[in-house]
C-alpha cells in the first residue's frame, strides 16, 4: 500500500520507496521530501494502439488509412496525460525507444498539433475523412475495466472529442477477457492502450522484438517489409556503428508509418533517504535507483538518526 509505505518513509523505517501521484503535494510541500525526491526517465513507452487490419466490426477499418492515424497520433495531448491523468509521474514522448537508451531519437514526425489532426482528417480517403462519418461507424476504445482505467479512456474519449470531434464508445471488459482479445489478431481491438518496457538495453528488444512482422505487431497487424529488411540486417550485423545505423532508420520508418499514437514514457520515480549512496540510476531501474548494479550502493551509517 503507497499510503502506508510513504509513512514508513517518513518515519525512517523504509530508505528507498517509490512515490506516488497523491504523495507529490506532501513531497512539494517540505523541503527535506523534495530533497530526497529523485526522478528519471523509466524503461517503459505507452501508446494507444490502433488495429491496423481491413475490417473492423464487418465494416472497412478506418485505421489502415494513414491521414486517420495521422489525425489520432497529431490529436493525442501527450503532454495533458502526463500533467492531468499521470500525476507528473510519466513524460511526454513523440518517439518509441526512451531517452537512456541505445538508439533514443528524439526526431520524430509526430507532436501535439491540433490543427494539423484536424487537417489530417479531412484529407482521408473516402468514407473516413469527418468526424461525422466516423461517428456514423460507432468507434470504440476498448480496456481492463477497473476504476482508474475508467478514469483514463474518460480522458482519452473527452481529449479526441475536443480535438476531433470523435465520439469514442467506452468499452471495459473484464481483465482476462482483455488479455486475450489483446492476443488474438482475430479479436484485437480498434483502439487500447498498451506498450513496451524493455527487457535489455538494445535497440533489438524495442524494434525486432515486438514491431517487426512476425513478432509482437501479429497482434494489431503491423507489416512494412522495409521495416523488416532493415531490423533483420541489423541483428545480423556486428559493426557497431553501421548496426546502430540500421535501428535508426528501422524506427524512422516506424515513426513515418504511424501505426499507433504515441505517448508517453514511464519514470522512475523514488524517495531516497540521505544516507543511502553510491548508486547509479538507470532506465531499466524496476525496484529502487541503482538495482542494475547494486553492488556500488552503500548506506552511511552515520547519518541514520
Amino acid at each position: 500500500d503507497s499510503a502506508v509505505a510513504f509513512e514508513a518513509y517518513k518515519n525512517n523505517e523504509l530508505d528507498v520507496v517509490g512515490s506516488a501521484a497523491e504523495d507529490l503535494p506532501v513531497i512539494e510541500a517540505d523541503a527535506d521530501l523534495t530533497a530526497q525526491h529523485i526522478t528519471y526517465a523509466g524503461s517503459c513507452t505507452t501508446k494507444i494502439q490502433m488495429s491496423l487490419f481491413p475490417t473492423w466490426n464487418g465494416m472497412p477499418n478506418p485505421f489502415t488509412d494513414k491521414k486517420v492515424r495521422e489525425a489520432f497520433a497529431l490529436g493525442y495531448d501527450a503532454e495533458g496525460w502526463a500533467r492531468d491523468v499521470d500525476g507528473g509521474l510519466g513524460s511526454p514522448t513523440w518517439t518509441w525507444i526512451p531517452p537512456g537508451y541505445p538508439g533514443y531519437d528524439p526526431t520524430s514526425p509526430l507532436k501535439f498539433d491540433p490543427e494539423g489532426a484536424k487537417a489530417a482528417l479531412a484529407a482521408a480517403s473516402e468514407p473516413f475523412n469527418s468526424a461525422e462519418k466516423l461517428n456514423a461507424m460507432g468507434l470504440k476504445m476498448t480496456y481492463s475495466a477497473s476504476a482508474r482505467n475508467q478514469a483514463r479512456h474518460e480522458w482519452l474519449a473527452a481529449n479526441y472529442k475536443a480535438i476531433l470531434g470523435v465520439d469514442l464508445a467506452l468499452d471495459p471488459v473484464d481483465p482476462t477477457t482483455y488479455t486475450a482479445l489483446q492476443k488474438d489478431p482475430n479479436t484485437y481491438p480498434l483502439l487500447s492502450r498498451g506498450g513496451w518496457c524493455a527487457d535489455y538495453p538494445d535497440p533489438q528488444n524495442w524494434l525486432s522484438v515486438y514491431w517487426r512482422s512476425d513478432a509482437f505487431s501479429t497482434r494489431w497487424g503491423y507489416n512494412n517489409p522495409d521495416f523488416d529488411a532493415a531490423v533483420n540486417e541489423a541483428d545480423q550485423t556486428v559493426d557497431v556503428a553501421k548496426r546502430a545505423e540500421l535501428y535508426k532508420q528501422a524506427q524512422q520508418i516506424l515513426l513515418n508509418d504511424i501505426p499507433a499514437a504515441f505517448g508517453y514514457n514511464s519514470l522512475n520515480h523514488y524517495l531516497v533517504k540521505p544516507w543511502v549512496k553510491g548508486y547509479l540510476t538507470t532506465p531499466q531501474d524496476g525496484t529502487y535507483p541503482g538495482d542494475i548494479t547494486p553492488w556500488t550502493v552503500t548506506i552511511d551509517t552515520s547519518m541514520i538518526p
